[in-house]
């Protein structure tokens, strides 16, 4: 597989806008770990192998365990997840999926049973920001490893 191009290149400012929401998302406090299986799941719902590789690396360096990596597909039937992770990655999907149902109330209520206002917001930040990168990564064909 080929990139059809290097969006960095193509588009600077473009790319120092994504950065910077970057830099946004890295002073909302989400834990760092939770904002990794945000992105890894976003990712996987998505088919962005380019961000699956580089996010599930990102998270063993955060000391994660190969069996809540291996296991995020699944996490409705893997027990590895605390009741708030399980809360933001089914916020994670809906918003990744909005179109087939929008974000249920119930998703939301069981979201804000964990977080106030401004860190549901955030999270709806994370959640944008990856699938942002995600369309990126695969419009221009971006390749696992390269970066």
């Amino acid at each position: 597989m080929e990139p059809r191009m290097n969006a960095q290149k193509a588009n600077p400012e473009a790319y120092q806008t994504m950065l910077k929401l970057e830099q946004f998302m890295a002073s909302t406090g989400i834990d760092k770990k939770l904002y990794e299986l945000i992105k890894i799941r976003a990712s996987q719902i998505n088919g962005c192998a380019f961000c699956l590789d580089m996010h599930t690396r990102d998270t063993r360096k955060l000391g994660e365990s190969e069996q809540r990596i291996y296991l995020l597909n699944a996490w409705r039937e893997a027990p590895f997840y605390t009741e708030k992770e399980r809360a933001v990655l089914a916020l994670t999907e809906a918003v990744t999926l909005i179109s087939e149902a929008g974000v249920p109330q119930e998703v939301y209520d069981n979201v804000r049973a964990h977080v106030d206002e401004k860190e549901f917001m955030a999270l709806i930040m994370a959640i944008n920001t990856i699938n942002c990168w995600n369309r990126i990564a695969i419009s221009t064909s971006m390749v696992p490893g390269q970066i």
